[in-house]
C-alpha cells in the first residue's frame, strides 16, 4: 500500500488538471442522460456531472463487460481478442472503489482472469467525494470512505479540491503537473473535516449489519421471503446494476461453418437457467429460492473481506417492483424477534 500524500487542487486549475489526464488515455466520466447518470467517454471537463449520486451501471462495466468476445475461431485457430489501451475513469465514488476491490479478490485470485487483470492494469482511477441520498447505506458497511484502490481521490473544498494520492502513478501525475497543485493549509483541513462530518450526518438509511449472516441462517424459512418473492418480477435488474455481482455465462456462437466466437456475458441468479446443471437438476428451481439466494450472497460476511454489498443503492433505484434491500433485511430480522 502506497503511503498517502495530500495536495490541493484550486478550482481554477481543475480544467487544466482534467486536460493533463489526456496523456494517460481516453477519459470516462459521469454524464447525465435523461434522469440517470452513466459513465461515458468525455472530451471536456464540463461534460461531466460531478454532483451525481450514482450511475445506472457501475464502473464494473469497464473491467467485466456486459457482453464481450473472448476468442474467435478462424481457419481452425482460436485467438485471444485484442489488448487494452490505458484509460482514465474519472469521478468514481468510494462505494464503487470498494466494489472493485471485491471484484479484485475474485478475478485476480488464482487462476487470474487475464481480461480483467489487463483492464485493471490499464485503468487510472480518480475518485471523488459525494453526498448520499435516501437510498445510500454505504456508511453502515464501512464503504463510505476509501483508503486505497484509487490513484487520486478528490474531496470538495469551498475553493477547490483536497487531493489524496493513493498510488505510484498518482504521485507521478502530481509531480508532472506540480504547477497545478498547492500545499494543503490548516483552513483546507478544517473544511475537509467539516464536509466529511456533514456527509456522515446526511445518511438517512441504515443497515443493521451486526450478526446479519447468522440472522439470515436462522430466518431461512421466514414467511417474509415468500412475501417478497411473490412481489419480485425476477427480471434480474438488481444483478445487472450491482457493482459486485460477478456471475457470467460463456457461450460459443457460430457465424458460419468455419468461423465462431466465444462470448462472455452477464448472468443473473434470478434467471431460472442459472441453477440448472447437467442432467436437468436445478439447485434453485423456484423464484423464492432465487430471491433468497441473492440476499444470502450479498449478506455473506467474510472476516477478512467484509460483505459482498457496498450499499450503493442501485438495486433499490432500478428495481421495477420497488423492493428495498434494507427494508427486506429489517423485516427478516424482525421476523425473529
Amino acid at each position: 500500500m502506497v503511503e498517502l500524500r495530500y495536495v490541493k487542487l484550486p478550482s481554477g486549475n481543475f480544467e487544466d488538471f482534467f486536460n493533463s489526464l489526456r496523456g494517460i488515455g481516453q477519459i470516462y466520466g459521469p454524464v447525465k442522460e435523461g434522469k440517470t447518470h452513466h459513465f461515458r467517454r468525455v472530451e471536456e471537463a464540463g461534460e461531466m456531472d460531478l454532483k451525481y449520486t450514482r450511475t445506472m451501471l457501475p464502473p464494473k462495466k469497464f473491467f467485466v463487460r456486459p457482453r464481450e468476445r473472448l476468442f474467435s475461431l478462424e481457419d481452425g485457430w482460436w485467438r485471444k481478442e485484442g489488448d487494452e489501451n490505458p484509460f482514465v475513469l474519472f469521478g468514481v465514488h468510494s462505494c464503487d472503489v470498494h466494489a472493485l476491490k471485491i471484484l479484485d479478490r475474485v478475478y485476480l485470485s488464482e487462476p487470474v482472469d487475464p481480461y480483467y487483470a489487463e483492464r485493471r492494469k490499464s485503468a487510472f482511477i480518480v475518485g471523488i467525494s459525494c453526498l448520499p441520498d435516501e437510498l445510500c447505506f454505504c456508511k453502515s458497511l464501512g464503504t463510505h470512505f476509501a483508503m486505497d484502490g484509487f490513484d487520486l481521490f478528490l474531496h470538495e473544498l469551498p475553493d477547490g479540491w483536497l487531493v489524496r494520492i493513493g498510488s505510484v502513478r498518482g504521485h507521478e501525475v502530481v509531480w508532472e503537473n506540480a504547477r497545478l497543485f498547492d500545499e494543503v493549509s490548516d483552513e483546507d483541513i478544517a473544511n475537509f473535516k467539516a464536509f466529511e462530518e456533514r456527509r456522515a450526518e446526511a445518511f438517512k438509511r441504515e443497515l443493521r449489519s451486526e450478526g446479519l449472516a447468522d440472522t439470515l441462517d436462522l430466518a431461512y424459512n421466514s414467511p417474509v421471503w415468500k412475501e417478497y418473492a411473490e412481489k419480485c418480477l425476477a427480471c434480474g435488474n438488481c444483478n445487472l446494476v450491482c457493482p459486485t455481482c460477478r456471475c457470467y455465462e460463456v457461450c460459443d456462437r457460430w457465424v458460419d461453418a468455419y468461423r465462431a466466437v466465444r462470448e462472455r456475458r452477464y448472468d443473473s441468479c434470478f434467471m431460472e437457467s442459472h441453477g440448472l446443471v447437467a442432467g436437468g437438476h436445478n439447485f434453485r428451481p423456484t423464484r423464492l429460492d432465487r430471491f433468497r439466494h441473492r440476499y444470502y450472497c450479498k449478506s455473506y460476511f467474510d472476516p477478512s473481506a467484509g460483505f459482498n454489498c457496498v450499499g450503493c443503492g442501485r438495486c433499490d433505484e432500478f428495481c421495477p417492483a420497488g423492493i428495498e434491500h434494507v427494508k427486506v433485511l429489517d423485516e427478516i430480522r424482525g421476523s425473529l424477534e
